[in-house]
């Protein structure tokens, strides 16, 4: 049970990856709050490598459940920072992945107004992550470049930079 939890909480991390500059099409069907973390993620085009990673690791059904799950998205960009090499290690190992999936994921909603009253939380993978809020919202060395989106089984955060447990 432990592990399909942490496999659901995994898929939420990738599959919420957001961009700052994302705009949700006027075509959508559904505004985001009637969506799932995995379906504003698959509709916001700009997250093809936490899709890519969320089915390998087949979190992709987790991060649809019901939730509710806060999800620090790292962007496509962020992905791109890592050192050459990493992300086809990742997606060739299935249990590290899933690893790096989950420590972007915590249980509940937590929205940026209760991070700002927070220290640290347990990710989905176990470890605990960091907040920092002195200079904007940090999460260990991520920034947080976009708050509070909205999805029908929970949050997502955007940041700039994929946090390795």
């Amino acid at each position: 049970m432990r592990q399909k939890t942490t496999l659901a909480l995994a898929v939420a991390a990738l599959t919420i990856a957001v961009p700052a500059s994302a705009q949700y099409s006027a075509n959508s069907e559904m505004p985001p709050a009637e969506k799932t973390i995995v379906e504003i993620a698959a509709s916001s085009g700009s997250f093809e490598t936490l899709v890519t990673a969320l089915k390998t690791a087949g979190l992709a059904d987790a991060l649809s459940a019901e939730g509710p799950f806060t999800v620090f998205a790292p962007t496509d960009e962020a992905f791109a920072k890592l050192p050459a090499g990493t992300i086809e290690a990742l997606l060739a190992d299935k249990e590290k992945l899933t690893a790096v999936l989950t420590y972007h994921v915590v249980a509940g909603k937590v929205m940026a107004k209760d991070v700002m009253g927070m220290t640290s939380a347990t990710t989905a993978q176990g470890e605990k992550v960091t907040f920092d809020t002195s200079n904007g919202v940090m999460v260990n060395n991520a920034k947080v470049v976009k708050a509070d989106i909205v999805a029908s089984n929970g949050v997502i955060h955007v940041i700039d930079t994929v946090l390795i447990p």
